[in-house]
């Protein structure tokens, strides 16, 4: 069955595709939640319409993620945490970097745009990957120190 997205799918597509799916896919989940429509020979140009609204939104959003990673690259961000020789006392987590990148650069950045595998619980420095929308990936440093 031909549906038009109407909104993004994971796995499946974005807002704007004409895709084949199984009838029961679409009749049970995309067409009752309002996330496609039947393709039929008129909305070619509805989708059309989709897609570049899309792409302008996409263009945006990736130049917005490429201003924050220039202002972020090269920076440090310092953050204190209680500590016993070079272990931390709890840990440092995505929050808590975010709160300090905001307050030493004035740069946004969504905690869950922060990839830690683990919190991090040592004093030194570390390097955190960014990946923010439109596919802008780099690495923030991060010196944990200990507090006075």
């Amino acid at each position: 069955m031909k549906v038009l997205l109407r909104s993004d799918v994971d796995g499946v597509g974005k807002r704007g595709d004409i895709i084949d799916v199984s009838g029961g896919f679409a009749r049970n989940h995309l067409l009752p939640a309002g996330k496609a429509i039947v393709a039929s020979p008129g909305v070619e140009g509805q989708a059309a319409t989709m897609r570049r609204s899309r792409d302008l939104r996409d263009a945006r959003d990736r130049e917005g993620s490429e201003t924050v990673a220039r202002t972020l690259v090269g920076n440090v961000v310092t953050v204190t945490a209680r500590a016993a020789g070079d272990r931390l006392f709890g840990s440092v987590s995505a929050a808590d970097i975010v709160r300090h990148v905001e307050e030493q650069t004035g740069a946004i950045v969504d905690r869950k745009d922060l990839v830690l595998e683990e919190p991090i619980k040592t004093v030194g420095e570390h390097n955190v990957r960014v990946e923010l929308v439109g596919g802008v990936v780099f690495e923030l440093t991060v010196n944990v120190a200990a507090e006075a």
